[in-house]
């Protein structure tokens, strides 16, 4: 389960309230043409994503096992947190249709904060395409939900994660305790970035 970021920043309730509109009318399709909202349509082709462990094994939040039922328990929720305005979870197509990654983007308004997972095909790692593609949802986090603060993990041993996180300009902040949705826990590497660290960062 994401848990708030270490730095807590302070709101107003005006802030806030937008902050849960805009997550409430996100578009992910002004990412680009091949994002949607996951909806019950993608059951399938997530199943058929998240079984693959070298796609699901590092990723601590996913619910286990992976089947039909919990992927659609898994997505009401995330439909859900989107009417309160504390998250979104949507999918990336390749060219065919296919579901090749997903996003989950958590919200925390009363904090100006969010928390960003996800994770990529096999096939596709390792080819520069995440690395983009988390820049370009960063932005896009920013711009449109209006918050202030992103933060991320990674578990431990994850080495090309890290290796992003750290290539986009996040902080590293030591290590939190993230856990799982069965309450076991895995230790995770912790990084936040601000919206003006990262203004800085792109216009440089």
């Amino acid at each position: 389960m994401s848990a708030p970021p270490k730095t807590q920043l302070s709101t107003t309730p005006e802030e806030a309230e937008a902050i849960r509109a805009a997550v409430r009318n996100a578009d992910p399709t002004t990412l680009g043409p091949s994002r949607a909202l996951a909806g019950h349509a993608h059951v399938a082709a997530l199943v058929e994503l998240l079984s693959d462990p070298a796609v699901s094994a590092p990723v601590y939040d996913l619910p286990k096992p992976i089947a039909p039922a919990t992927i659609v328990a898994w997505i009401e929720t995330a439909h859900a947190e989107r009417s309160r305005g504390e998250g979104l979870l949507f999918v990336t197509a390749d060219d065919g249709g296919n579901i090749v990654s997903y996003s989950k983007v958590t919200v925390w308004p009363h904090l100006s904060a969010a928390e960003l997972g996800g994770a990529m095909r096999a096939d596709r790692q390792s080819q520069g395409a995440g690395g983009s593609g988390a820049a370009r949802t960063v932005d896009w986090i920013f711009a449109t939900l209006g918050v202030r603060l992103i933060c991320l993990t990674a578990a431990l041993d994850n080495v090309r994660s890290a290796r992003l996180i750290d290539n986009m300009g996040f902080q590293r902040m030591g290590e939190r305790e993230s856990m799982r949705p069965d309450g076991t826990i895995r230790r995770s590497l912790y990084w936040e970035l601000t919206r003006a660290a990262w203004a800085a960062t792109r216009s440089s």
